[in-house]
């Protein structure tokens, strides 16, 4: 059976951006921007994106393009090494594990469109009555579970239809609605009285907070908000035409990452600053600072509506990428139908996801080093497989692959480019060998605790 492509160019680029843009780029890289000195941390941010987002994202892309295949088949592929084709699996398992307490999350953005819907935020006049609602609906089994479910069954949804009738034509009508809430919301947020304290929060350059910190947390957010190292982008790529140019859009991809993340965050604290709320990091910011904003905001129950439906599709779009890395394997790998494929291993995300739902009430004081079950499988993915897999990554295209070969294959769609600019190939090589293993590495003995025990 012949193997999918992508449909257009645009389908993979927005699928791909659909996958780097998730819950994390509408809270998590405002707030940080915020904290850490504003435009100029957006500078260093762009930097650190440059030599260590950039490259790595071509060369995981590259690999699924010139192999058709999942992580698994990718590394098998060009090497008969069991490490690499450990490597490989290790990028299948962060699927299943990420996506497995992230569709939690997301439930609860599921959950709060339909809370937004019946007006129960516009009682909250505090972040706290706002913090209460949230602990109890996370508390009541039916609805966490419930909204998990939901979740999972549209994520599945969009999978089982294939890469043309599925993900990609979801992510061309996804795409452009959350990029038009997020406008919507965007100038809502500027038109507010106070709302040029939200945007010189954000926007406000503070070089005297750009110390070895903010460089670290700079270097981390560009390197997993671009989801590398879990094999979805090197998943999407075994879907792309040798005719595609894969330097073009891979620049195209993180300039919408970038964007979406901005606009977010001058939609996100304008509203929260102009109502006289302190922002808060993390999930705190989404489902207790935001819900009190809009129920304090003039026609706040209509934007608290767009704002967590557009936050759902964020979500939605990232899962649905995680749940293809994890597809694709058993399909290539294995030989199985996809349709099945999606059925089981979507019954199978469930099923490891329940003690992460369940780590919010019944199991939440059941403890292992002081982590409950959400955080412990948060902590394996997120501070050691993602960084590792990235780091991996870059090695081997930059030492294992072979040099010679890897730029025969990425000049396939972009010969035009590498003709006229010869110099950006010297520069990615320079990057991917040399500067991204090394900045890798330092971001996963950061996200480890190393670098602080260290120092």
């Amino acid at each position: 059976m012949q193997r999918e492509q992508w449909g257009s160019k645009l389908g993979f680029i927005l699928a791909a951006a659909g996958s780097a843009i998730g819950l994390g780029n509408i809270w998590k890289f405002p707030y940080i921007a915020g904290e850490n000195g504003g435009a100029s941390f957006i500078f260093v941010y762009l930097i650190c994106i440059a030599i260590i987002g950039l490259p790595v994202l071509i060369a995981e892309i590259l690999l699924g393009r010139t192999t058709h295949r999942n992580p698994v088949g990718a590394f098998k592929a060009l090497s008969k090494s069991k490490l690499w084709i450990g490597v490989g699996g290790m990028g299948v398992v962060s699927g299943f594990l990420i996506l497995s307490f992230y569709a939690v999350i997301a439930g609860w953005s599921l959950g709060y469109i339909f809370e937004a819907i019946a007006g129960n935020f516009t009682i909250f006049n505090t972040g706290v009555l706002a913090a209460e609602h949230f602990n109890t609906l996370v508390s009541n089994l039916p609805w966490i579970i419930g909204y998990f479910t939901l979740f999972m069954l549209l994520t599945m949804l969009f999978v089982y239809l294939g890469i043309q009738k599925g993900i990609e034509r979801g992510s061309k009508i996804m795409m452009p609605i959350l990029f038009v809430l997020l406008i919507v919301l965007m100038i809502r947020g500027i038109t507010l009285e106070g709302s040029e304290e939200g945007i010189a929060f954000l926007l406000h350059p503070d070089w005297s907070k750009i110390n070895a910190q903010a460089i670290l947390v700079a270097l981390g957010h560009a390197f997993f908000t671009l989801s590398l190292g879990m094999g979805a982008m090197l998943t999407y790529g075994s879907y792309m035409s040798k005719n595609d140019n894969i330097p073009s859009a891979a620049l195209q991809i993180i300039i919408l990452d970038t964007v979406i993340a901005l606009i977010a965050g001058v939609a996100i604290f304008t509203s929260v600053f102009a109502v006289g709320l302190d922002p808060s990091a993390g999930p705190g910011l989404i489902f207790h600072t935001i819900p009190a904003a809009f129920a304090k905001m003039p026609g706040g129950y209509f934007f608290s509506i767009i704002f967590f439906i557009l936050l759902s599709i964020a979500a939605l779009t990232s899962a649905i990428s995680l749940l293809e890395v994890v597809v694709a394997y058993f399909v290539d790998e294995l030989g199985w139908d996809r349709k099945i494929a999606v059925i089981i291993l979507g019954f199978v995300v469930f099923l490891l996801g329940l003690p992460s739902a369940l780590s919010f009430n019944v199991l939440a004081d059941y403890t292992i080093f002081g982590k409950n079950f959400f955080d412990i499988v948060d902590f394996l993915a997120s501070n050691i497989l993602l960084p590792l897999g990235g780091l991996l990554i870059s090695i081997f295209v930059g030492y294992i692959w072979g040099f010679d070969k890897v730029l025969v294959n990425l000049k396939e769609g972009s010969q035009n480019l590498f003709d006229n600019y010869p110099y950006i190939i010297l520069t990615w090589k320079f990057f991917l060998k040399y500067l991204s293993p090394i900045l890798i590495f330092i971001v996963l003995l950061h996200s480890l605790g190393i670098l602080d025990i260290i120092f």
